[in-house]
């Protein structure tokens, strides 16, 4: 029987239609196995390939002219108000105060290499799952690495505005758990919306072995997440109330956990913000990790990681956050000053009760004396020898991951009506709108009686 010209036609469109329903039959069961591990990879066929193609293409640009241009030791004023626009093909990228996220990235060991190698990667991005109320898109590179997040006009340019007192607060106090902001860009499509989005260190890296994350405010309303099934992989984020019962056991470093906690969240008072959230996840030490004894040799790689040698930055890129310090010699020093540290802590430790307790600053800096004082004071700690060591801390028997994230809510006008109005609907309960300070003390005393 022979086939018009018109049935053939029909006959490979009606293949054509086959094979596109198999296809998005395919992605959309892919689609929904990664929606159950809280993840997507981000492919062609993803609704926002086109915008991470750009982000992608727009940060290789970014961190390219950072490498060409070597980065100064001293910010002036005009690098925080910095805006650099770089032309591409189908878009424009701006970036906000290049010069100092590039001082940041240099300070926790970031290279510009390894950085822009992770964001322009040919590996997708992943599109994270949050059960956050937030209508911002949650991404991370495919090595997890680094977070990015979509933030609106409003949140980049209160993150701008209060930059220099961030910058300012991690280098008085260099081990702060607040998230690491390692750039803000804008991306700007013909006759579409502007796209603002900026980019963080993970607190969750590298997350191999993490047996439970949690998002913690300190309060009780709509803190309440719906557990994975025992034994699946799906990554749930749980909440306070399903953190009851539990406890971050850190012993020795429990005093250095409330203090952090409480310097970190004053000063988010001071910005007069709320409603930030303390991320936890744990994991097992392996049997090696476990009960190990501070060697003198381990001691000396974590004193490197924790002592910035001088007060001055000597190298590009090394600043007030010691995420590493290079090797220039000065392992001596590095060595004596391990050395004298350890035979001092062991005295804290035995005077205050399992804890080194932090100390007033009282020796001016440049002082021979003042090292060990003002690295109290700055309420520092030995520094795991970790890819990620400002958030990872260790208690005898699990690694804990512990950042403050989203910091950016102002307790304006709008939230203060929010406030009044859940006081009516949850008489007695505690939520988490309320005022800055409340919202600091209510933290402080989550940390305080969930810790031992």
């Amino acid at each position: 029987m022979e086939m018009s010209a018109a049935d053939g036609g029909l006959g490979r469109s009606a293949h054509r239609q086959r094979s596109c329903t198999v296809k998005r039959k395919r992605w959309g069961g892919l689609r929904q196995q990664w929606k159950l591990l809280g993840l997507f990879e981000i492919d062609e066929q993803h609704e926002f390939y086109s915008l991470t193609c750009m982000m992608k293409e727009g940060l290789a640009a970014a961190s390219q002219r950072t490498i060409d241009n070597a980065p100064r030791n001293e910010l002036s004023d005009e690098d925080y108000r910095l805006e650099v626009t770089q032309i591409h093909k189908d878009f424009t990228m701006e970036t906000f105060a290049g010069p100092v996220f590039s001082l940041l990235r240099g300070a926790l060991g970031v290279s510009e290499q390894e950085y822009q190698q992770s964001l322009s990667s040919s590996s997708c991005y992943l599109q994270f799952i949050s059960n956050s109320k937030s209508k911002a898109d949650f991404f991370l590179t495919n090595d997890k690495r680094f977070f990015l997040k979509t933030q609106n006009k409003r949140e980049v340019k209160f993150l701008l505005s209060n930059l220099k007192i961030y910058m300012e607060h991690l280098k008085r106090f260099p081990h702060s758990l607040l998230v690491k902001f390692l750039g803000v860009h804008r991306i700007k499509v013909p006759h579409r919306r502007k796209k603002y989005f900026i980019v963080m260190q993970s607190v969750f890296y590298p997350d191999d072995r993490l047996n439970a994350r949690y998002d913690i405010k300190g309060c009780e309303v709509s803190r309440w997440t719906e557990p994975a099934p025992e034994g699946s992989h799906i990554i749930v984020v749980l909440k306070d109330l399903n953190f009851e019962g539990q406890y971050i056991s850190l012993e020795r470093q429990r005093a250095w956990l409330l203090q952090q906690v409480e310097i970190d969240t004053h000063f988010l008072q001071r910005l007069n913000v709320l409603d930030y959230s303390l991320l936890l996840a744990h994991q097992p030490l392996q049997h090696d990790e476990r009960h190990q004894s501070l060697s003198f040799a381990s001691l000396i790689m974590r004193a490197k990681k924790s002592v910035n040698p001088g007060s001055t930055p000597t190298h590009p890129g090394i600043s007030a956050v010691p995420g590493e310090v290079q090797e220039d010699g000065s392992t001596l020093l590095l060595s004596e000053t391990a050395d004298s540290y350890f035979r001092q802590s062991q005295v804290g430790v035995a005077s205050s009760g399992g804890s080194l307790q932090t100390c007033p600053e009282h020796a001016g800096p440049g002082s021979d004396t003042a090292e060990l004082p003002e690295f109290k004071a700055q309420n520092r700690r030995l520094l795991p020898n970790l890819k990620n060591p400002l958030y990872v801390i260790d208690g005898p028997e699990q690694r804990y991951f512990i950042g403050i994230i989203d910091i950016f809510t102002v307790y304006s006008f709008r939230k203060r009506l929010e406030h009044w109005w859940k006081r009516l609907r949850h008489p007695g309960r505690s939520f988490s709108t309320v005022s800055p300070q409340a919202y600091c003390v209510r933290l402080c005393h989550w940390v305080q009686d969930h810790t031992k």
